[in-house]
C-alpha cells in the first residue's frame, strides 16, 4: 500500500511539472545549393503554459565573427521575416497554425553563406524550450569535362583527365568503357576511381568510348570521352613539308617584291626622260613659218631694186625656195648697194 500511494504522489508530481518541450531532436541536415532546406521544430505545451506563445529562429553563421542573427520571428500573433536581410523573402513557416505545435520553417534556394546553425526557440510562460540544427550547404557536380591530355598514337604515353567545373568536396569518381568489349586494361584497374587515369605504351585496343560520373553526398554529373588510339604520323614528311612550304612562300614574295621595285625604277626613269625632253629641248619649226620668214626676207630685200632688175632676180631668187623639211634656213643673197631716186607720175613709177 505504501508504495502504491507513493507511485500515485511521484505520478502526480510529474504531471504537474510537465512544461512546454520540443519534440524534435537536434540533426545535421545536408542540401545541395538552390534546394529548398526543411528545418523541422515541433513542440508541446503544458496545462500551466497559458502566457502568450513567441516562436523565434536565430542563425548563428559559420563565420564566428558574426553574431547571432534573428531570422523570423512570431510574436502577438504576427510573423515577422525581415530581420536578416540575407534571408529575406526566403524564410518561411511551414504551418499556417503554429499554436498547433509546429514552428518548423522552409529556408528556399539555398546559397553557401546559409551555412550555419540555426536554433529554434519556443516561449509560452512559463514554459520555454529550444533545439538547434546543423546546415550544411553542399554544390553539385557539374560543367565536368572529359578530355585526353597527350597525343593519341600507338605507343605513346598520355592521360584521360575528368573535371569538374564546381563541386563540393568530397568528391568520388568512376569510370566506365561503354564501347567495343568494355572491358578495361588491367593497369587502369586502380585510377578507375580517380580524376585521372595514366595510359603507358597505349595500343589500338585502347579505343573506344568512356564515361567518367563524378559524385558527392548531393548530386552527380557525367561526361564522355571518346579515345581514338592510332599509328604514329610520319613526323619527319611533316616537318620538311612546312619548312618546304615556308620556303616557296618567301621566295614569292621575294619574286613579288623585286617586280614591284622594278617596274616602279621603269615608271620613275619614263618620267624623268619626258620630263628632260620638254625642259632642253626646242619645238621643231612648222614648215608655214619657215616658208613665211625666207619670203619675208626676200620681200625686204626687193624693197630697194628697179623695176628693170626684178624681172631677172625672181626668176633666179624663187626658184631657190627652201626643200619640204624647210630644216634648213634660206640664205639671202648678196645684192650691191644702190641708191635710187623715184619720181611719182600718174601712170607709174619712173627711174631718174
Amino acid at each position: 500500500m505504501a508504495i502504491l500511494l507513493r507511485f500515485v504522489l511521484l505520478c502526480g508530481v510529474a504531471d504537474l511539472t510537465r512544461s512546454l518541450s520540443i519534440t524534435t531532436p537536434e540533426q545535421m541536415i545536408e542540401k545541395a545549393k538552390g534546394e529548398t532546406a526543411y528545418l523541422p521544430c515541433k513542440f508541446t505545451l503544458g496545462p500551466e503554459d497559458q502566457g502568450p506563445l513567441d516562436i523565434e529562429w536565430l542563425l548563428s553563421p559559420a563565420d564566428n565573427q558574426k553574431v547571432d542573427q534573428v531570422i523570423i520571428l512570431y510574436s502577438g500573433d504576427k510573423i515577422y521575416d525581415d530581420y536578416y536581410q540575407d534571408l529575406k523573402g526566403r524564410v518561411h513557416f511551414t504551418s499556417n497554425d503554429l499554436k498547433s505545435g509546429d514552428a518548423s520553417i522552409n529556408v528556399t534556394n539555398l546559397q553557401l553563406s546559409d551555412i550555419g546553425t540555426y536554433q529554434c526557440k519556443v516561449k509560452k510562460a512559463p514554459g520555454v524550450g529550444n533545439k538547434k540544427i546543423q546546415l550544411t550547404v553542399l554544390v553539385k557536380p557539374s560543367g565536368t569535362r572529359c578530355y585526353v591530355d597527350g597525343s593519341e598514337e600507338i605507343g605513346n604515353d598520355f592521360k584521360l583527365k575528368c573535371e569538374p567545373k564546381e563541386g563540393s568536396l568530397p568528391l568520388r569518381y568512376e569510370w566506365q568503357k561503354l564501347s567495343n568489349s568494355q572491358k578495361l586494361p588491367t593497369s587502369w584497374l586502380s585510377e578507375m576511381t580517380s580524376s585521372v587515369i595514366s595510359v603507358k605504351n597505349a595500343s589500338a585496343e585502347y579505343s573506344g568510348t568512356y564515361s567518367c560520373t563524378v559524385k558527392n553526398r548531393v548530386g552527380s554529373d557525367q561526361c564522355l570521352l571518346r579515345l581514338d588510339v592510332v599509328p604514329p604520323s610520319n613526323r619527319a614528311g611533316t616537318i620538311a613539308g612546312a619548312i618546304i612550304g615556308v620556303l616557296l612562300a618567301l621566295v614569292l614574295i621575294g619574286l613579288i617584291v623585286f617586280c614591284c621595285h622594278k617596274k616602279r625604277r621603269e615608271e620613275k626613269y619614263e618620267k624623268e626622260v619626258h620630263h628632260d625632253i620638254r625642259e632642253d629641248v626646242p619645238p621643231p619649226k612648222s614648215r608655214t613659218s619657215t616658208a613665211r620668214s625666207y619670203l619675208g626676207s626676200n620681200h625686204s630685200s626687193l624693197g630697194s631694186m628697179s623695176p628693170s632688175n626684178m624681172e631677172g632676180y625672181s626668176k633666179t631668187q624663187y626658184n631657190q625656195v627652201p626643200s619640204e623639211d624647210f630644216e634648213r634656213a634660206p640664205q639671202s643673197p648678196t645684192l650691191p648697194l644702190a641708191k635710187f631716186k623715184y619720181a611719182y607720175k600718174t601712170d607709174g613709177i619712173t627711174v631718174v
